[in-house]
């Protein structure tokens, strides 16, 4: 029974938001697919055996695979789920056939399908916050310092309770948030941070102490800190315009987009540890707790996980839809596509990438959840 629930708290709430999301994905691809005339000939949610589908009447099967950890479509043309094409029925085509076979479409209804997966997940995620906004409204925290703490680098600069931070590197400060953005985001890197004291406007330079601290998930991570503790109050944003909360949520969408970029280039400099990437196990244990929280908070985190795997796909790696991209950038700038042979090393190059990159993330997981100590002590 307790193995049940666990499977209930956090798997469900993990396979609810994961095929969600996939199904946002994989419909931009399909919905641009079938603008530009391109046969759809599979629609799935899942890898492996088909445990549900139908045919439409354009011919596509719509399917449920029984390893729900993902999703493809594919189209007329393709020899896979990642799109390769398949020489032997190209050379076999009718002209009717190519009229509808992805890749004899030009390259810029080929680029727009591909790109059109992202770029769902980022409107999925920019409509989500926007009803978050306006149904629960946006939560905040004003920008004020509620105190110091004593040997860090804001109280050494001379900051104190009360000062109402108003930006940091030139960059408007409005919420409390905001300010551990920033921070997180440069680690140790000089901050210049404007504030007011008794309506005056002050500046002052410091630099962040780094600091090592594991979350609930057991990630050791390197965190910057000023040393400066909120006030404590804690506002809600409410937002009834549609307009306004579009734009609040491109806003919140910006925000978490160029911060993951630049927590994976702190990553590949040295800069950040690998160790804070989370693999499918971590993103159920934290889609479980997001659950047990609210049913906001759960699709809070759906939308920026939606962030995250748009911004993943247009990683410009072969199998995924930013490797296609450059392909197609390369093909735009010798006015023909990457010879066959260069095409299938790139995706075997890709396919060896991703699965080194999961492999790795999994394994940071079971070691975060204890399982490999729990596996190690049956035998020791």
């Amino acid at each position: 029974m307790e193995n049940l629930a666990v499977i209930w708290s956090y798997g469900i709430p993990f396979l609810l938001v994961l095929t969600v999301l996939v199904f946002v994905h994989e419909l931009g691809h399909y919905w641009v697919a079938r603008r530009a005339g391109v046969r759809v000939e599979t629609f799935s949610i899942g890898f492996g055996r088909e445990m549900i589908g139908w045919t439409d009447k354009a011919g596509t099967r719509w399917k449920i695979g029984w390893l729900p950890l993902g999703g493809y479509v594919k189209m007329f043309g393709d020899a896979d789920a990642a799109s390769t094409p398949d020489r032997e029925t190209e050379a076999t085509m009718s002209a009717e056939d190519r009229a509808v076979s992805f890749h004899h479409k030009p390259l810029r209804w080929r680029a727009a399908i591909v790109a059109a997966g992202p770029i769902a997940n980022f409107l999925f995620a920019i409509l989500v916050f926007a009803a978050l906004f306006m149904t629960y409204g946006r939560p905040y925290t004003p920008p004020v310092v509620g105190s110091t703490i004593e040997g860090m680098p804001a109280e050494k600069a001379g900051l104190k309770a009360g000062d109402r931070i108003v930006a940091i590197n030139s960059q408007a400060i409005d919420r409390f948030e905001e300010i551990q953005r920033v921070v997180l985001i440069n680690l140790d890197q000089p901050l210049t941070v404007e504030y007011l004291r008794d309506g005056q406007r002050l500046s002052t330079r410091l630099v962040p102490t780094i600091v090592e601290e594991t979350d609930r998930l057991g990630n050791k991570m390197r965190l910057a800190r000023l040393g400066i503790r909120s006030s404590g109050q804690r506002d809600v944003e409410t937002i009834s315009s549609p307009t306004t909360a579009l734009w609040r949520a491109v806003e919140e969408t910006w925000l978490q987009t160029t911060g993951s970029l630049t927590a994976v280039g702190q990553m590949i400099t040295g800069r950040r540890t690998a160790d804070e990437l989370s693999g499918p196990l971590g993103i159920a244990k934290v889609s479980g707790e997001a659950a047990q929280v609210s049913t906001g908070a759960l699709v809070a985190l759906a939308a920026t996980l939606s962030i995250s795997l748009g911004l993943i796909n247009l990683f410009p790696i072969p199998m995924l839809d930013g490797g296609h991209l450059v392909f197609y950038l390369f093909e735009a700038l010798r006015g023909r596509p990457l010879g066959p042979q260069a095409q299938e090393y790139g995706f075997r190059f890709g396919l060896v990438l991703v699965l080194s990159l999961m492999l790795f993330a999994t394994w940071q997981d079971l070691v975060r959840l204890r399982v490999v100590q729990y596996l190690v002590s049956l035998v020791s």
